[in-house]
């Protein structure tokens, strides 16, 4: 078995058809790219941000951007104020020590993109909802799944969709 036994469970109870893509070991979106001949907007990567150091979420976005953080804060207290919840006041990245402790079995950097499977918050940008396929980590350096939108968002069930990504400077 490529994937690991909890993540291949969680597609099956689901019923989600991916391909499972082995390819050479990479530690970026841009090398993933590369590697199989892809561009890198169809890749998607995988983001664990931290609110205020104590309230985590997951979020992907293309693999040719870079993360902005002020948008996913500004969405997500905007959403907060829906609910009658104070606003965070800072986001950040989540630490790697965070990220061993709560992703066991998965290689730091090969996260999965399904929020719901660890209980947390999932944001995705807007643009990779626009793709036919997208090709996302899938637990190891060395694999990844490549997934319709669609079925993203069907794992995901209300995931915040948004503009959360800027050009890579």
């Amino acid at each position: 078995m490529l994937v690991s036994k909890p993540l291949q469970s969680f597609l099956d109870k689901n019923k989600i058809k991916c391909e499972i893509i082995e390819h050479r070991i990479v530690y970026t979106a841009h090398d993933k790219a590369a590697t199989l001949h892809v561009k890198p907007n169809m890749v998607g990567k995988t983001m664990a941000v931290v609110f205020d150091n104590k309230n985590y979420a997951l979020g992907l976005i293309p693999g040719n951007k870079n993360l902005d953080k002020k948008k996913v804060l500004a969405v997500f207290n905007m959403q907060r104020k829906k609910a009658g919840e104070r606003g965070y006041k800072k986001i950040d990245f989540a630490k790697e020590a965070w990220m061993k402790k709560t992703f066991v079995g998965i290689d730091v950097g090969a996260t999965p993109p399904f929020g719901v499977l660890y209980d947390l918050p999932f944001f995705i940008d807007s643009s990779l909802t626009k793709q036919t396929k997208i090709i996302v980590n899938a637990g190891k350096y060395n694999l990844s799944f490549k997934i319709s939108p669609a079925n993203l968002l069907k794992l995901n069930p209300g995931a915040v969709k948004g503009s959360f990504s800027m050009a890579r400077k």
